[in-house]
């Protein structure tokens, strides 16, 4: 098994949330992390994913957050998940409406896909394939 890189929450600004992570230990951009509210006392349990965008140094990365922060504090439990954020692709997913983390949200349950792609390897492919406009000079 991978070995796991725990952080805490050192600042929660709206969406932005900042971690600082022990042992020198930095994940890489664009890497997904999880923040719970495990040993704290919450009215509603958080498990949140966000998305590595920024290394500020001295063990410390600005995050941004894909689902809301209410109720997050400075010292929660945040967990490297060792890789980008993912979404299921395939046929079972054809049709179908997630939110920037996979899951559903159109009531119809589960996904059902075996295969899952980088959620930034696929912005990256759009970016590339979107057109842009070039401005003529006259002769």
């Amino acid at each position: 098994m991978a070995e796991q890189h725990v952080g805490k929450v050192v600042e929660v600004i709206g969406p932005v949330v900042v971690v600082a992570f022990e042992g020198g230990h930095l994940p890489p951009i664009y890497n997904a992390v999880r923040i719970t509210s495990e040993g704290f006392e919450a009215p509603v349990p958080i498990d949140v994913i966000a998305e590595v965008e920024q290394h500020l140094g001295e063990g410390r990365v600005k995050c941004v957050s894909m689902q809301p922060t209410d109720g997050m504090v400075r010292g929660m439990k945040v967990e490297d998940q060792g890789g980008p954020i993912t979404v299921p692709v395939g046929k079972g997913a054809l049709g179908r409406v997630m939110n920037v983390i996979g899951q559903p949200v159109d009531k119809l349950g589960p996904v059902d896909c075996k295969e899952r792609c980088p959620f930034i390897a696929m912005l990256l492919r759009w970016r590339i394939r979107t057109p842009s406009w070039n401005l003529l000079k006259r002769a």
